[in-house]
């Protein structure tokens, strides 16, 4: 790639936007807020259906987030950025809804697996879509990761989420709630 045709971080930036700094510390805030939600969810999930057919499928999820996790972690602390206020929150609320929605039964939480793959999905995209070749490691990091979330998703379907009760409103609350909390911990 010529020096001409690299592509950085803040091209498209607008009047008002973050810096490139600032949008790679956001980046790298929410992402970790989000993996450590993702993995509060598992475990919450996993406590009420310990002993299941479907305990091993959520450990399987529940460690590829912690190594999504954990590198993010790493990236905090090499970066300098600060980490969301949230997440003592988070650490409540991520445990709460993997519990409350396993609950409901394995749909149920196959059925938030879904929703909070899906958003996450979306935010991952667009954030490959803003970095630029000057962040190809961390691009490179988060299009792995959301890799792996699709599966999570893909998982999630095969395993009958649509079939879980009510699962339209709550598929929608879930991924509205993902939503918000990725705009809160971008900026918390």
């Amino acid at each position: 790639m010529t020096e001409s045709s690299m592509t950085r971080t803040g091209d498209r930036r607008l009047p008002g936007d973050p810096t490139p700094r600032e949008f790679v510390e956001r980046t790298i805030r929410v992402d970790h807020a989000g993996e450590y939600g993702a993995k509060r969810i598992y475990q919450g999930q996993i406590a009420v259906l310990k002993g299941t057919r479907h305990e091993p499928l959520l450990r399987h999820m529940q460690e590829q987030e912690q190594v999504h996790l954990d590198t993010f972690s790493r990236l905090i602390a090499e970066r300098r950025v600060r980490p969301t206020a949230m997440l003592p929150i988070w650490h409540v609320a991520g445990f709460a809804l993997g519990a409350a929605t396993a609950l409901l039964g394995y749909r149920g939480a196959m059925a938030c697996t879904v929703a909070v793959e899906e958003a996450i999905d979306e935010h991952y995209r667009a954030q490959n879509e803003a970095l630029g070749d000057d962040e190809a490691p961390l691009k490179e990091t988060i299009e792995r990761f959301r890799q792996e979330e699709l599966e999570h998703r893909d998982i999630g379907l095969e395993n009958e989420a649509e079939l879980a009760p009510a699962y339209r409103p709550l598929y929608a609350a879930i991924k509205l709630g993902c939503k918000l909390a990725i705009r809160i911990s971008e900026k918390v």
